[in-house]
């Protein structure tokens, strides 16, 4: 007869993710605001209530070992059915009026949630949003394995296990030197940009991929060796003469009050634009909930940025 081992506890699988998710102690640790030693100590325990080895050390990291990689999976799923748990019992008590974790890329979070969380907060009262940056893929991922409840997110999606509600439409801006031979101009024709040297972001930014396909539509240089870590990076470096860069509509309208040193210029007869949602798990408890708060989004949006964003429903 099989011996009966002891079932682990969530917390321990949620270490066990956040492991597999870094392939590093010290990385997953500081995420989930423990020591080092503490986190190794409960893998150590996990691995003893399994039975098996969970990781090997090696000098690419910390591995998932074939147990592991069997075993993440229904580990995540365990993790995604006791937060929906949580959240159904949640909005017993609340009526939806409970804490999301709320994902959001570091080009639109920090543009955006000044002007519309205010407003939400005033519509939902109990509504507590913990927000936390990240980029798109990694958004899309740890929305699919529970990091986040929800996420404003750009569009198309990659994972079809996630459901959306459209948020709105950005335009990009076209942003030169203020010593620039454009600079001065309303609006350019877009074989101006052929030669131009293009500043952009990582390529871990969605952002990243819109600038290289401009580029590549109308043949501007896109230049690789100088990519900017954030938009205030990517501004300073178009200031100090080294390109030209295109800037979301929302870092402009809300940054670039003061800039006489930087121009901005639209490029005519063509719209340059970016499309953003609302997204969360297909099975989310609190799905019919995440639609209203989407349209509570897109009306205060239309109160509180018209013309610098166009909100849309699809």
């Amino acid at each position: 007869m099989a011996s009966k081992i002891s079932s682990p506890s969530i917390k321990q699988l949620n270490y066990f993710v956040a492991v597999a998710k870094h392939a590093s102690y010290r990385r997953a640790a500081e995420e989930l605001g423990m020591s080092q030693p503490a986190l190794t100590n409960q893998i150590a325990l996990l691995e003893s209530t399994l039975n098996t080895a969970l990781f090997e050390r090696s000098r690419a990291g910390t591995l998932l070992s074939p147990s592991g990689r069997d075993l993440l999976d229904a580990a995540r799923q365990v993790l995604i059915s006791m937060k929906e748990f949580e959240d159904i019992a949640a909005a017993k008590i609340d009526g939806h009026q409970t804490t999301y974790r709320l994902g959001v890329p570091p080009t639109v979070g920090p543009y955006l949630l000044p002007h519309i969380l205010p407003d939400l907060h005033d519509l939902h009262i109990n509504l507590k949003l913990y927000v936390r940056e990240a980029a798109h893929r990694e958004l899309q991922k740890d929305l699919l394995d529970g990091v986040y409840d929800i996420a404003i997110v750009p569009l198309p999606l990659a994972i079809p296990q996630l459901a959306m509600e459209p948020l709105f439409i950005e335009p990009l801006k076209f942003v030169v030197p203020i010593n620039h031979p454009l600079a001065g101009q309303k609006s350019i024709t877009p074989n101006k940009l052929r030669g131009e040297k293009i500043l952009t972001l990582e390529k871990r930014h969605h952002f990243h991929l819109q600038v290289q396909e401009i580029c590549e539509r109308w043949g501007a240089d896109i230049q690789r060796d100088y990519e900017g870590t954030s938009l205030d990076t990517l501004r300073q470096m178009v200031v100090m003469g080294m390109g030209v860069a295109f800037l979301p509509g929302l870092y402009v309208h809300s940054e670039m009050h003061n800039s006489e040193a930087l121009y901005v210029c639209e490029l005519r007869d063509i719209q340059i634009l970016r499309k953003h949602a609302l997204v969360w798990r297909n099975n989310a408890p609190n799905r019919v909930f995440f639609r209203e708060l989407a349209v509570d989004i897109r009306a205060i949006i239309n109160s509180r940025l018209p013309g610098v964003i166009v909100s849309t429903t699809r």
